[in-house]
Formats: structure tokens, sequence, C-alpha cells
């Protein structure tokens, strides 16, 4: 057997090796990877090493399957691999943190591999970084009613539990006032257009609104996402001081069960069908198109298979018990209605 040979099969005995989590992507949890990071000594998925070729000074990929291994860089993955790095690397991850999983959007990933190895935040030893707490800056917020994104100042006042957004930048006036308690976040660059695209979704008299926006840098937005996660997790603690953490995290953001596009008819069922972009939410066990809460309409799907799909998804939502704060949401809104 070869050099090569022999090396690649020592490389794919570790993929497998139990307790060393090198059978799933160090950075996004994906199964089967197929790439490494030499310098850093994990296994990383094809997405996520073509984050870690931005920063050649700190990481380095090869793919284990096709490139030459020599027996000293073999030697360096099987003295580390990717729980001894994630140790190292991820000591102190802030709960509200959101740390990506393999179907989540690239500016997500990037931010947290960025964040791990080149800016170091969550080493033991690192600096030690404060609670996001207040921010205030500025956003691209699409237009009611057209698709423009306009330049807006965004406002969160953590200890409060708002967040606003002014339409002049130097306004005293905010144009909207949102509660944390009501709000979601999440990542949706394919409906807004933008590969940083975050929606804020939120609750206000009794419908739902959505706000879109994105910011040019990867950074700032995934900052903002966090921020938002951060005050949510406080407002959570003071709610359900007798929960464990564990408990909580799950509820500070979420992200759609299923999501894309239905034709839809109107209420009365005889008008024409027409697209529009549907998210089930699990959490609020609502189904949602762009901007309104479902009344009673008639759908169809492109094919079967999406039709399947989303009936699966519906059925997965609806035997899910309630959560706390389900029951918290439906009391509040049955007091609204009395």
């Amino acid at each position: 057997m070869s050099d090569r040979e022999r090396n690649k099969k020592r490389l794919l005995e570790l993929l497998q090796t139990a307790g060393t989590g090198n059978a799933h992507c160090a950075d996004c949890g994906a199964p089967d990877p197929d790439w490494a990071s030499y310098k850093l000594g994990i296994f990383i998925c094809l997405n996520c090493s073509g984050v870690h070729r931005n920063f050649p000074d700190i990481s380095k990929v090869k793919s284990v399957r096709l490139d030459f291994w020599e027996d000293s860089t073999v030697e360096f993955m099987t003295r580390n691999g990717n729980l001894r790095v994630k140790a190292k690397y991820e000591a102190r991850v802030p709960a509200f943190y959101y740390i990506p999983q393999a179907n989540d959007c690239l500016v997500l990933k990037e931010q947290w591999i960025r964040a791990k190895y080149e800016r170091q935040e969550f080493m033991a030893d690192g600096k030690t970084i404060p609670p996001p707490g207040n921010r205030e800056g500025f956003l691209w917020k699409r237009g009611r009613d057209n698709a423009q994104f306009l330049r807006r100042r965004f406002v969160l006042l953590s200890k409060e539990g708002l967040l606003k957004y002014y339409t002049k930048e130097e306004g005293k006036y905010p144009k909207a006032v949102i509660s944390i308690k009501d709000l979601n976040a999440t990542f949706q660059t394919e409906k807004i257009g933008n590969p940083h695209g975050l929606q804020i979704t939120y609750r206000k008299e009794g419908h739902t609104r959505n706000l879109f926006v994105y910011h040019e840098s990867g950074k700032e937005i995934v900052d903002w996402f966090n921020a938002l996660r951060a005050a949510r997790l406080q407002y959570l603690k003071l709610t359900f001081p007798e929960l464990p953490e564990s408990e909580l995290v799950p509820l500070i953001t979420r992200n759609y069960v299923k999501q894309g596009f239905m034709e839809k008819t109107g209420p009365k069922q005889r008008e024409p069908f027409k697209k529009r972009w549907f998210a089930l939410d699990s959490q609020e066990r609502r189904l949602l198109y762009y901007k309104n809460p479902l009344r009673k309409f008639v759908f169809t799907c492109p094919t079967e298979k999406e039709q399947r799909e989303w009936l699966r998804s519906l059925r997965d939502v609806l035997s899910c018990p309630m959560t706390p704060l389900n029951l918290l949401t439906t009391s509040t809104e049955s007091g609204r209605s009395r």
C-alpha cells in the first residue's frame, strides 16, 4: 500500500473513531465531513471549508479523499480532532449566542467560524466579552409599500425589553416600538433577496408584523441578531424564573419548521390563486404568509412532494405539546379578546 493510500485510510478511520466528534463537521454539525483544516486539526464540511479558505493564516484546508497527506499532518489530526479543538475554541460560548446548523445561511456560519478561530471570542483564557446589552445603529429596512430598502436607525433597550426604529436619523419619536416579549428574529436570505437578510417578526394588537432588514457587514447583522437573542433570554429568565436556562434557550428565537411558496385563494375561495411565501412556526403554532396571519384559504403546492412535506410538517407541529411560552401567549390573547 502506498503512503498516499495508507494515510487516506488513517484519515477515514479517524472520521469514524468514537469519542472524537469527527463524524460531524466541527463548525455546523453536518454529517460525514469530507474536508479538514490541517492547521487547526478539525474535520469540516465542504461549505465550512469555503469559509476557512478566507483566512489562510489561521486555517488551511485539504480534501480528506482527494489531496495528498503527509505522515506528520495525519499525526497532527490524530492528536487533535473535533472535540478537543472545540473544547479550546468554544470554552465560553454565551447561552444566547446562536450556533449555526448545517441548514443555516452562510453569513451565520461565516461569523461563527470567524468568532471562534479568527477573533477567538470564546476561548477560556481570552478577553472577557460583556453581554450585548443596549445597541444602537443603522440597518437597511424594506419599505412597506415598495421593495426599496431605506436606511433606518434602530435602538435596542435590553433592560426595558424594547426595540425601536426611527425614520429620521436624529428623530425623537420612533416609528415603531416593539416588545421583546413577542419578538422573533430569523435569517431569511432567499425571501429578502440579500445574503445578510434578517426577518424580525413581532405581535401588535393581535396581528403579526414583519420587518425585513439587512446590513452590508456580515458581522454587524449577526451581532444584531445575537443582541436580540440576549435581550430575549433576559426576558425569558424574568418571566420563567423556575425554569433552568437549558429549557429557555430553545425559546429565544426559532427557525421556521417549513417555508416555501404556495398559491392561495382569498377567504371566499372564488378569487384567483396568488403566489405567496408561507412559514410554519412551531413555537407559536401558527401558519403565516408573508405578512398576515392565516385565515381560511384553499392552497395548492407546486408538486405533490411539496404538499406531502407541508402536511407532514403541520402534523408534527400540531402533535407537539405546548410550551410555557405558548400558554403565556394564549392566555394573554384570550384576555385581550374578552
